[in-house]
């Protein structure tokens, strides 16, 4: 049949526009219909060629990506590099023997593995317990003395040198004769991050995927059915891997966006093979011919599922403002799954539909479990909609809508309010098991060696030339006096407290017209002290007043902090205006766009006031990792826009079904004259649309939960944290958001949801693209056999409503 029937409809200002759009769509399904083989075919060979290309980026990506690149401890780690030979990325191996350091056996393989760190062409330099002068050696040693350290400073910066330490330990760190050896430092660390990684992400594939079809078994009421969003799962995860390679060809890529990929490629593909199939199934129950059915359901739901691509696409996107490309690295994967799935989304199913044909609905388990499961009732295909589960509770909620969604607020902001202690860190050494070695050297430089090297500040001061050493004197002495300073050791020699301890020592701080001095710190990182002691450092006039800039984790810290808190303002407000014209375009509406932000972060306090009890404060053991008193700043960003792209993700789901039914009930169109009858067909559209789409956000919202839920059995702690909080912010958006706030708030706002001022509601309906369309469905859907148009909501609305719930 042809297509041009079913868009005969009213054609008001710009329907041409609005019908332009519904036609690509519309072409996609003709395009469907006539060549579907030959669109599964390309789409296989796009699936092989993008894992053959994309899967070898796992050897490509870096642990790191947490820093501010553009910061002052960023350019003071530089030059410390560049002019002192001292970079950040530090390979710290412990050696112990029951002995003693200096005992024989343990001098010997000490000695042996120094040698072997200087002769190799990754390591700058080697200072150890056994070759360091003795004051130097005295502090890398135990205090028991049956440990030693040797600490070696290596090339490559953040991403090459956690490659090169990863070498190292395969090579040199292993017992020997009773003398055991511990490799860590952050550049092992981030190597054991990485390795850790990778096994985390077959744990979380062997997690989801399995339990990720046994739902889609019953929500998609069959296997062939399943095998679909798995299929454009698949595919999405590999061209994402791809665009993931080809983006390290220019700059660094986080490791952990391998997780979002998996994850959010899932949790999409699902979401939108679930909207259409669904849809189709219930147009086809009304159209009772496929192809109908199928252009009727690309008007549809297809519209939403791009609307929805875009929506999280955009909130996404917004990442790339931040410079750390641990957040970029997030934007980038999300948005190329957002893409690749949309369009298999939209391209392929249809495809898949057509060459299925009746066959979509084989394999139905369903019969099998009721038969194993007696308490697992058959409903009947097609039931009164006053009996739907989704359209009595929502029925329930319209008559108490204050109550229960007051109730619903408080409860949320109560689980929020422990986010109101958060306190910002730095990942360390802990985000590890502690079956990790890098963790053993972590805990091991804490507790038994007098001085922590990673708690060292270091001042560096880039233009030194034409400072006397007497300034420099000075400037140290007045360093060694800050609280919380142990010593301070100046190209002139060690302070304490003011003065000058031992003889002068050579300037070895001095390099090409640059100083720096290294400032023992016993204040504890990420603490008021910590900060305190920053402050008063830069407080301290440079020495012949020359600028300073500061380097070390504690100020790495500060920086990394200030670079999300500074940017977050026009983070949030971008996607604050993302949001705004991304729902007005799809409802025609400026309060529902406001609701949607209110909701939106309302279903976020869950999960936020779960990782600051949890991981921050150690509650419920902390789920088995090790609290550390903060958060990693950069996860609750990650989070945030993560969970707001979904939230909207549903809120497009629901919002465009309540739309159809408002435009179907001609209230939109003002032929309700009467406020109360324009008060009743909200509310009826309110109570439709959730019974049409109900079942499909909340078997969305489960499989995605159990896509996310995949990442808390990973080792890695803010990965861990990652899972939980989304999981736990997905789980409440679509139970206590979309089925209680929604509705109560699209009841209390009554009409006025629909409202917008008239210059930018003409602009609407002139422009909004598959309006038109999805208007025409909606009549269509409600008019009678003998063809008499539906006007208002009546038996016939909610008889043909009654199928949607599935």
């Amino acid at each position: 049949m042809g297509g041009q029937a079913f868009w005969t409809t009213d054609r008001g200002s710009g329907w041409e526009a609005q019908r332009k759009d519904a036609e690509v769509l519309q072409g996609i399904a003709r395009l469907a219909m006539a060549a579907p083989r030959r669109i599964i075919a390309v789409a296989v060979f796009v699936m092989v060629g993008a894992a053959v290309f994309g899967i070898p980026v796992i050897n490509s990506l870096s642990a790191g990506g947490f820093q501010d690149p553009t910061s002052e401890s960023a350019r003071a780690t530089e030059l410390l590099r560049d002019k002192f030979e001292q970079p950040d990325q530090k390979m710290m191996i412990v050696v112990t023997a029951p002995a003693g350091a200096h005992s024989d056996l343990a001098r010997r393989v000490a000695i042996d593995i120094v040698e072997h760190l200087k002769r190799s062409p990754w390591v700058l330099n080697v200072s150890s317990a056994w070759t360091s002068p003795p004051e130097s050696a005295a502090r890398l040693l135990t205090k028991d003395h049956k440990s030693g350290l040797i600490v070696a400073n290596l090339k490559g910066g953040e991403n090459d040198a956690q490659k090169y330490a990863s070498a190292l330990s395969d090579e040199l760190v292993h017992d020997r004769d009773g003398v055991t050896v511990r490799a860590g430092g952050m550049a092992v660390a981030y190597a054991q991050v990485n390795h850790q990684n990778q096994r985390d992400l077959l744990l979380m594939e062997a997690i989801a995927v399995p339990l990720s079809f046994a739902v889609l078994l019953w929500v998609f009421r069959g296997l062939v059915a399943a095998t679909i969003p798995l299929a454009l799962g698949g595919l999405a995860i590999v061209g994402t891997m791809s665009v993931l390679r080809l983006i390290s060809l220019a700059t660094d890529v986080s490791t952990y966006a391998l997780d979002l990929s998996i994850a959010m490629g899932l949790a999409l593909a699902i979401d939108y093979s679930l909207l259409i199939i669904s849809r189709y199934r219930e147009e086809l129950t009304q159209a009772g011919d496929r192809e109908q059915a199928l252009f009727r359901t690309m008007a549809t739901a297809g519209r939403t599922v791009l609307f929805s691509a875009t929506t999280v696409a955009l909130s996404m996107a917004v990442l790339l403002v931040f410079p750390m490309y641990f957040l970029k690295s997030a934007a980038y994967t999300v948005v190329a799954t957002a893409v690749i799935v949309a369009i298999a989304a939209v391209v392929v199913t249809p495809a898949v539909i057509v060459t299925l044909g009746s066959r979509l609905d084989a394999l139905d388990v369903r019969p099998l479990a009721r038969r194993m499961l007696p308490w697992l009732k058959q409903r009947p295909a097609s039931e009164p909609v006053n009996s739907v589960f989704w359209y009595r509770t929502t029925k329930f909620v319209l008559r108490h809508a204050f109550p229960v969604g007051s109730s619903v607020v408080a409860f949320l902001l109560l689980l929020g309010l422990p986010f109101l202690g958060v306190r910002w860190g730095f990942p360390d050494e802990r985000v590890l098991p502690p079956s990790a070695s890098a963790r053993q050297v972590a805990d091991m430089l804490d507790h038994d060696f007098v001085d922590d090297p990673g708690m060292t500040v270091f001042v560096v001061i880039p233009d030194a030339r034409g400072v006397s050493l007497a300034d420099l004197d000075r400037y140290a002495a007045e360093l060694s006096r800050v609280p919380d300073v142990s010593a301070v050791t100046a190209p002139t020699g060690t302070f304490v407290a003011g003065h000058r301890v031992g003889a002068p020592a050579a300037p070895a701080g001095l390099a090409r017209g640059s100083a720096f001095l290294s400032v023992a710190s016993t204040a504890p990182l990420f603490a008021q002290a910590s900060n305190a002691q920053l402050d008063r450092l830069h407080a301290i006039a440079g020495p012949g007043g020359r600028s300073v800039e500061l380097a070390g984790l504690a100020q790495t810290n500060r920086d990394s902090v200030d670079a999300l808190t500074r940017r977050l303002p026009t983070v949030l407000g971008l996607i604050a205006l993302i949001t705004f014209v991304l729902l007005f375009v799809l409802t025609g509406s400026v309060v529902l766009p406001v609701e949607a932000l209110v909701c939106n972060v309302l279903s976020l306090t869950a999960a936020f006031g779960a990782m600051v009890w949890i991981f921050q404060d150690g509650h419920l053991g902390a789920l088995g990792t090790t609290p550390t008193g903060t958060l990693n700043a950069n996860i609750p960003v990650l989070l945030f826009c993560i969970a707001f792209g979904l939230s909207m993700d549903y809120e497009v789901f629901l919002v465009s079904r309540i739309r159809e039914y408002w435009l179907a009930s001609g209230a939109a169109q003002g032929k309700r004259r009467s406020s109360a009858e324009a008060r009743a067909a909200n509310d009826e559209s309110t109570a439709l649309g959730l019974a049409g789409i109900g079942r499909v956000v909340t078997a969305a919202a489960l499989v995605m939960s159990i896509s996310f839920a995949a990442l808390i059995p990973a080792q890695v702690s803010f990965v861990r944290m990652l899972g939980l909080g989304l999981t736990l912010a997905v789980l409440a958006d679509a139970t206590l958001v979309r089925t209680v706030l929604i509705p109560a708030f699209m009841h209390m706002l009554g009409p006025w949801s629909w409202w917008a001022p008239k210059p930018l509601a003409w602009l609407h309906d002139r422009f909004a693209p598959g309006e038109a369309a999805a208007a025409a469905v909606g009549r269509r859907r409600w008019a009678t056999e003998a063809g008499q148009p539906a006007a208002g909501f009546g038996e016939q609305q909610r008889a043909a409503a009654a199928t949607d719930h599935g």
